[in-house]
This record gives structure tokens, sequence and C-alpha cells, in this order.
């Protein structure tokens, strides 16, 4: 099992539309980065825990946490001429963009900020505390799980 952080914005999929919909696998789509993709596709694999961080809005920080379902495929999204995702150049036959899905396991207590997350010297190397860090999708080691665990 491997960890991930997973960066949303929550106008858009929130910890709580998880909360909403416990036993439904919602579709992590519309990630329209390459290294992202590469992770999507090569990395997160089912049975991963994934932190919901949101950004974007007032209370930024980890909010819960997911689990995927299943791993890497086609992002439906990118095929769909109505959907902001819509990429003209994928095709079914060679799609460019790869979606999982995740359902709910917890949402925390408290919103884990960014600010609490980069007062730990623990989690100094963990991407989303390090300047011009910005990929939607980001690897989280065991350590630095237990250790955002720990701040709850």
């Amino acid at each position: 099992m491997a960890y991930w952080l997973f960066k949303t914005e929550p106008s858009e999929c929130s910890i709580d539309d998880f909360a909403n919909a416990p036993d439904t696998a919602i579709v992590w789509e519309g990630v329209r980065n390459y290294q992202a993709r590469n992770m999507l596709r090569d990395g997160v694999k089912a049975g991963d825990k994934v932190f919901i961080y949101h950004s974007s809005c007032k209370l930024i920080g980890v909010a819960g946490i997911a689990r995927v379902v299943r791993s890497g495929y086609p992002d439906p999204s990118q095929f769909n001429s109505a959907s902001v995702y819509f990429d003209s150049k994928s095709s079914t036959d060679k799609p460019r963009w790869i979606a999982v899905d995740l359902v709910f396991e917890r949402k925390l207590p408290a919103i884990i900020s960014l600010d609490k997350l980069k007062s730990s010297a623990k989690l100094s190397e963990l991407p989303v505390v390090q300047k011009g860090s910005r990929l939607s999708v980001m690897p989280v080691n065991e350590a630095q799980w237990q250790t955002i665990m720990q701040l709850v």
C-alpha cells in the first residue's frame, strides 16, 4: 500500500462530497499535468490511502482520507466535448489522461492547515510544503503519513 496527497478545490470535489456518498466511488478526473498523470498511471493502485487536500479556498489543508478502489484508467472527461476537461487531441485508442476511483474513509475533525504542515520538521520533504510545488497528485511516504496523522 502506498500513500498520496490529492489536491482539490472544494467547490469542485471536497471531502464532504465523499462523506455524503460514503459507499460510492468518485472518479478523480481532470488531472491535466503530465507528471501527476504519470503518478496516477504508474503509481496509484487500488488499496492506496489518499489525503484529500483542499486548496484555493479559505481553509487550505488536509481535510480527510479516501481510499483508491480502482487503479488508473482513461479519464472519461477527456472524451466529453461538454466537459471543461475535454482534450481534442486525445482519442480512445491513444488516451492522454488518467483517472482513478476513490471512496470515503474519514473526514478529519479539523483541517490540518498548510501552516501546521510546514511547522513540522518531520514534513520538510513533503512535496506540498515545498516552495513551487503545484502538482495535484503527490506521494507521501509512510513516516510522513504517520506524522500528519499525529497532527489530527
